[in-house]
């Protein structure tokens, strides 16, 4: 069972971890705010209630994981996303780095490739609440190719390389910001489609994601 009441004692562990994470070098205050809004604990089964505001990740079913709060924040300071951004989310999962994209102002499309994690977030009503996110089942690798360009994608699984055919999707000046490796550990990257398709690629800190599959499930 997901919880439904967001409380005082949740709003004040949710505002404790929001400095933490501040603290550790997060500084876009959008993001921050965003972080301060969204009842973590709702994203996870009841069973996590008192654990659900500690700066961790933890499992969502079918090998997935809600993403530590700070890699959330991590990623979307990256990826600078500006009021109505179209902005391509690889790796759905729980739905919470969507609603951290909607709350900073993206219209967000999310893909996720597990049957069962698609199905969950379609009936969960605090997602209903997100008219700019679009839900959709597919191959992350494939992309949204009928509703490219797009001028932000965000990756929450690790790559092998950056994929081709989500560049193709990036517009001119558009940004990239996803986990590489195939190691335990990975590099954040950014990556940026200048005038001749070219790329400028920026690296960042280390991180450990789940690794981004093809196909469906």
């Amino acid at each position: 069972m997901r919880p439904t009441q967001d409380t005082y004692r949740h709003k004040g562990l949710r505002k404790k971890l929001t400095a933490g994470i501040r603290d550790k070098g997060i500084s876009d205050e959008q993001v921050l705010n965003a972080l301060n809004d969204i009842p973590r604990h709702f994203f996870l089964d009841s069973a996590f209630d008192d654990a659900a505001y500690a700066d961790k990740a933890f499992p969502i079913g079918e090998g997935q994981t809600i993403s530590q709060p700070y890699t959330v924040a991590y990623q979307t300071q990256l990826l600078e996303v500006r009021p109505f951004d179209k902005v391509l989310e690889i790796g759905s999962g729980s739905g919470y780095q969507a609603v951290v994209l909607a709350k900073v102002g993206g219209q967000v499309y999310t893909i996720e490739r597990q049957k069962k994690l698609f199905e969950l977030n379609k009936k969960f009503d605090y997602l209903k609440k997100f008219p700019n996110i679009k839900f959709f089942y597919g191959d992350g690798f494939e992309g949204l190719p009928t509703y490219a360009p797009f001028d932000k994608i965000l990756i929450t699984a690790a790559a092998p390389e950056v994929p081709p055919k989500l560049v193709e999707q990036l517009k001119i000046g558009g940004m990239m910001v996803l986990p590489v490796g195939s190691g335990e550990v990975q590099r954040m990257m950014r990556v940026t489609k200048l005038q001749n398709n070219a790329l400028k690629e920026e690296v960042f800190d280390h991180f450990s994601f789940v690794p981004m599959l093809e196909g469906k499930k």
